[in-house]
Formats: C-alpha cells, structure tokens, sequence
C-alpha cells in the first residue's frame, strides 16, 4: 500500500498520547483513563426486510443535522437498547450525509446483538460512535472482490466506488440461496461483473478456483471463516488482500494459560484453542465485548499483574483487550 501522510486529527491524537506519557514518566503515575467519545443520537427512520433474516436501517441524525463523512470499508459502533455495543459495516451511499444504511442478519444463536436490531422499528432512538475503518478500500485499477451472505454490506459500496471511478472490477456474492442474499437487486444493474453463486443451485459452496481468478487485481473479501481461509490460501502472497470478518477468528497455536480476576476472587484457566473472553464470559457473563476480533476495545481490561502477549495490547500499556490477549503466565485483571 502506497504510503499516506497522516491526517492532523491522527496527529494530534498521537501528540496528547505522547504528552500524557511525558507527564506519567515526570509524575511516577499511570496515565488517567480518559472516558471515550460520547454517543452520537441517531432516529431509525425505516427498517426494510432485504432477505430471509436480514434486515437494512436507515439511520437519520437525531437533531437533523448531517452525519459525518464516510468511505467505503466503514462500519459504526451501535448501541443498542440493552447497552450492548456492536459493529456493523456502513452499506449505503458514502455521498448521502442525511441518513447512514446497515444491514444485519440475525443469529438465533448469536450473542443477541442481533435479534435487538431486528426488533427495533422506526422512530427508535440509538447511540451510535464512527464512522471508523478497519477495512480500507484503496485505489486501484483493478478489483476482485469476494462476498459470503452478509460480508456483502463492506463490499456493496466498494463495488459502486469502483463503478463510479472507472476502474475494472468483478464481485463474486456467493449466499445459500438467492433468497437468503440481501441486495441482489441493486447489483444487478452492473450485469456480468457480478457473479451469483447460490450454493443449492450449484451443488455446494464456491471452491478456491471458483472465487479467485489469476489476474493481478486487488482482492477485497469478506465472510464466513471457511471462505477467507480459503482465498487466503489461494491468493499469492505478492497480490494484494483485504479481509474481513464477521466472526471472531479461531485460536491457532496458542498455549493454555490462567487468568485471575481481582475483584471477583476467581482464577479462570484458558485452553490453548479458547479466548480470554470465552473463558471468562463461562464465570462473568456480564462483562462487554463487541467486535471480538480486537479492535474496538469495547472488552478492553487493565493488566494489574503478569506479561501480556504485547502484540495484543490497548494503546495504553496497562490495558489488555480480552478477545485476543494471550500470555505465557498468569494474567491478574481489573474484574
């Protein structure tokens, strides 16, 4: 990726970050916590139903004002009406500040974000942070992009970014059924640079040689494990590839290791294929998570003992995020 100079809120971010350090090593003390950005309101202003269990909303400002920019690879941090907090990619018009679009399957076995959206109806107020990115979506003359069911919503708006830019591009949307993949419609007005792979119709899911081509284009995917492992392993390391995921990744070569919780006197072991946040949720199933892939640090901890795998560090060096953080000792948290 070509590089680009920072953005000044980036660095200013970086310099408060930098002084607050300088302070801590004059003061002998830990930095103080600052409390994260405050919710913006937003008003459900229509819920449309897009395929079997999947449903769009339509997010209009609370006080009517207009919503903050955004790009393709997008996603908000909801809030929703129990106070849980979950991401979901932005699948709308990038040029429409009046209204934000996502789109959410539910999982009857999920955590239960997901059935909370489904219930909301129009008129329903909501907090809302973002537009972050941990998807970019960058200029190229070439895509291939890669969707699996609802990993479509990142994908829709890069899909139309291209169009819009001139650039040669293909999507192959693979889904269940036809009727199970949301906004088939609104791609079928780019005619045969969108393949549809309904799995009952073809006999199965797509194979590696059904969704990765030889060309030298971009590869942008996005969902279920099964298909990101396997483009992975069929795309060449020289060839640029963005993933995302919808599912928190599996464990691989971890090794088992303990976790104390301070406040609650109970020392939970964590298996070498199982999460912190799984182990722990198993004895305190109250406590927050979100994304569970370690980047919204909705599960973020304070380490008050042991040595972190510092690879899976919050930006604070005291602070674990529990989704991810592995260790090869005892791990005493603030919980």
């Amino acid at each position: 990726m070509a590089h680009q100079d920072a953005p000044p809120d980036r660095l200013a971010g970086w310099a408060a970050r930098a002084m607050d350090r300088y302070i801590r090593l004059l003061r002998g003390r830990r930095p103080v916590d600052l409390p994260p950005e405050p919710p913006r309101r937003v008003r459900v202003e229509r819920v449309s139903a897009e395929a079997e269990d999947v449903v769009s909303l339509r997010l209009v400002a609370a006080d009517g004002a207009a919503l903050p920019a955004w790009q393709p690879g997008h996603h908000l941090d909801l809030c929703l009406p129990s106070g849980r907090w979950r991401q979901y990619s932005l699948c709308g018009d990038p040029a429409d500040r009046t209204a934000y679009r996502i789109a959410v399957r539910r999982i009857a076995d999920g955590g239960g974000g997901s059935r909370e959206v489904h219930e909301l109806r129009a008129g329903d107020e909501l907090g809302i942070r973002g537009p972050r990115n941990a998807f970019p979506f960058v200029p190229a003359p070439r895509y291939l992009f890669l969707a699996g069911g609802i990993g479509i919503t990142p994908i829709l708006p890069m899909a139309q970014a291209a169009a819009r830019a001139g650039a040669d591009w293909r999507l192959v949307y693979s889904g269940r059924s036809r009727a199970s993949m949301p906004f088939l419609a609104e791609l079928a007005g780019h005619g045969d640079r969108v393949r549809v792979h309904a799995d009952d119709e073809q006999g199965g899911p797509p194979s590696a040689a059904d969704l990765v081509d030889a060309a030298d284009s971009v590869v942008y995917c996005c969902g279920p494990p099964p298909m990101l492992a396997a483009v992975r392993r069929a795309v060449p390391v020289s060839r640029p590839l963005y993933r995302e995921r919808f599912s928190p990744p599996p464990v691989l070569g971890g090794a088992p290791f303990e976790v104390e919780l301070r406040r609650t006197g109970i020392t939970v072991p964590v298996p070498a294929d199982v999460s912190a946040l799984t182990a722990i949720r198993a004895v305190l199933p109250e406590v927050g998570y979100s994304c569970r892939q370690g980047f919204c640090g909705t599960c973020r901890v304070r380490v008050l003992d042991g040595v972190p795998d510092r690879r899976h560090l919050a930006d604070d060096p005291d602070q674990a995020r529990i989704c991810v953080v592995r260790a090869h000792t005892r791990l005493t948290l603030d919980l």
